[in-house]
């Protein structure tokens, strides 16, 4: 019987929008279990403190920061290739990114369709972008995970009576662009999978992020795991851990949903 191995010491680990709430969680969860980690934002002045953060906290040294644009083909090149070279692999990709423009946020009504084509665009045209890339060197390697975030908004439809006498709603470019990453990784799966490369998405519920009253109430009602909460940014990284570890080795091509049972 093979023994279950969670280990991911010294993989070397990209994490887009490395930075972020989902993003800076994913980076400490593979500093804590020793893996070569790379934070990949556009926020130079947070990844460089984040990097310091991780290390004091960790003791990981291998931790480093690498700024990247993933809309800009050139800067995600470059950041591919500084990465391959400097580590000679890249064992896991996680894109957690989460490029949009100024009008990001608006109701359905008022985004205009230059908006709309450009937040589509930069989301998943990112995801593909960094994606694509990375690819081209596990390929060669005839090994590699790949992690695309999606969100239970891109298996259902909004509930938009939680937003109800908030100022909150739920954009229409989300839905589409988090229902294509999570098709995205269907394709990816079995396109790269003869080439040894497991593509998976993470689709987390709603992640706490000091989110006010009425909505607060309303999201946890609908939560079917006692103690009602919404989400912690480390319960989607631990599953991130998961499928980078070799004990997912025959999981690809899945959408595996943290949302203590909101959508069933």
């Amino acid at each position: 019987m093979q023994k279950t191995n969670f280990n991911i010491k010294n993989k070397v680990c990209i994490i887009t929008g490395g930075v972020g709430l989902i993003g800076s969680a994913f980076s400490r969860k593979c500093a804590e279990q020793d893996a070569r980690v790379i934070i990949v934002d556009v926020n130079i002045k947070k990844g460089k403190n984040l990097v310091k953060e991780i290390i004091r906290d960790t003791g990981n040294k291998q931790v480093i920061f690498q700024k990247c644009d993933i809309t800009n083909e050139q800067s995600v090149k470059n950041m591919i290739k500084m990465v391959a070279k400097k580590f000679g692999r890249i064992d896991a990709l996680i894109n957690s990114a989460y490029p949009r423009n100024k009008n990001w946020g608006r109701k359905f009504e008022q985004v205009t369709y230059s908006d709309f084509i450009d937040n589509v665009g930069m989301h998943t045209g990112g995801y593909f972008l960094t994606t694509r890339e990375v690819s081209a060197v596990m390929s060669k390697q005839k090994k590699g995970t790949i992690i695309l975030l999606g969100s239970t908004y891109g298996i259902m439809a909004p509930k938009f009576e939680l937003y109800e006498g908030t100022s909150m709603t739920q954009m229409v470019e989300y839905a589409v662009i988090k229902g294509g990453i999570i098709m995205l990784t269907k394709y990816l799966a079995s396109y790269l999978g003869d080439s040894g490369i497991r593509v998976n998405a993470i689709s987390p519920g709603g992640v706490f992020d000091n989110h006010k009253e009425p909505f607060f109430s309303r999201y946890i009602s609908k939560v079917r795991l006692a103690p009602k909460r919404m989400a912690k940014p480390d319960d989607i990284a631990n599953a991130a851990l998961f499928l980078i570890s070799d004990s997912s080795e025959y999981m690809t091509g899945q959408n595996i949903i943290v949302d203590g049972g909101w959508t069933i």
